[in-house]
């Protein structure tokens, strides 16, 4: 019988369980799907006792989706190209890894109604979740996207040599400059999350932004953090990552099963199971 898990450390709060749990249940399938603590260092060790016990795909949260990469079987372009991998599937005995963070961040646009489609778009940070983020939204037709962070060489790094990509640096006044052009404004970073210090000290970024452009905060936990507040404040569509954990996780479960999905009907089902 073959099993699902979500590995990672902490892991043990994961919504992951709920969320494919609720999607398989609507599919009538009788895959278990878990959380396993994994500490770091451990992966080796993992992969071989998962194959052998039944595990046919989990997913990866922190400490382990670039640590990964160096010891799986083969990766797919979603996961070679930002260099991290959230999803594992064990294809024909071996570990394949792929990363549905880009891919379910630009459903989530789409279906918050900020398709990022020949808008300028203003990324926040550029550390794991922005180097998933960043290739999607190139992918999904952006006309340009400034990456700004505190780093600027990280950054840069980030960016390459793709032409729509520009590194930024992270004070106001550059933000304030880059807003103005801006039709969307993606958060990265972990600024406004809850339970940690870091918050941002300064909105008045988003005064510069033209009326109708979009925020969207992958963070979620709270559920309206403090720049959604103060951009809902000042009249633009804001949006929580809610929807990016979702749509990542109907994007995994096709991987996992090998087949489409109805992936409206997949997410309506993850959403419930949350309720």
């Amino acid at each position: 019988m073959s099993a699902l898990q979500v590995i990672g450390d902490p892991v043990l709060h994961s919504k992951s369980p709920l969320l494919h749990g609720g999607m398989l249940r609507a599919l009538g399938l009788d895959i278990p799907y878990t959380a396993h603590v994994v500490k770091k260092g451990e992966l080796p060790a993992y992969l071989a006792w998962a194959k052998a016990n039944g595990v046919t795909g989990f997913n990866a949260t922190m400490p382990h989706k670039e640590d990964l990469l160096p010891l799986l079987d083969g990766l797919d372009d979603s996961a070679a190209r930002c260099g991290a991998a959230n999803t594992v599937a064990l294809r024909d005995g071996k570990w394949i890894g792929f990363n549905t963070d880009g891919p379910g961040c630009l459903e989530a646009l789409k279906e918050a109604g900020m398709d990022p489609a020949e808008k300028t778009v203003l990324v926040l940070g550029a550390g794991g979740a922005a180097r998933a983020v960043v290739p999607a939204l190139a992918a999904g037709g952006a006309a340009r996207v400034f990456v700004a962070n505190r780093n600027l060489a990280r950054a840069q790094t980030l960016c390459g040599g793709d032409d729509r990509l520009s590194p930024a640096s992270f004070d106001l006044d550059t933000l304030r400059r880059l807003a103005v052009q801006s039709g969307l404004i993606v958060n990265c970073t972990s600024l406004g999350m809850a339970d940690t210090p870091s918050q941002f000290n300064d909105f008045s970024f988003l005064d510069a932004l033209p009326q109708g452009a979009g925020v969207f905060d992958l963070i979620y936990h709270p559920a309206e953090t403090e720049l959604l507040k103060q951009a809902r404040f000042r009249g633009h569509p804001a949006s929580n990552g809610l929807g990016m954990l979702v749509w990542q996780a109907v994007l995994a479960l096709e991987i996992f099963l090998g087949r489409p999905l109805d992936r409206p009907r997949m997410a309506a089902a993850a959403r419930a199971a949350l309720n």
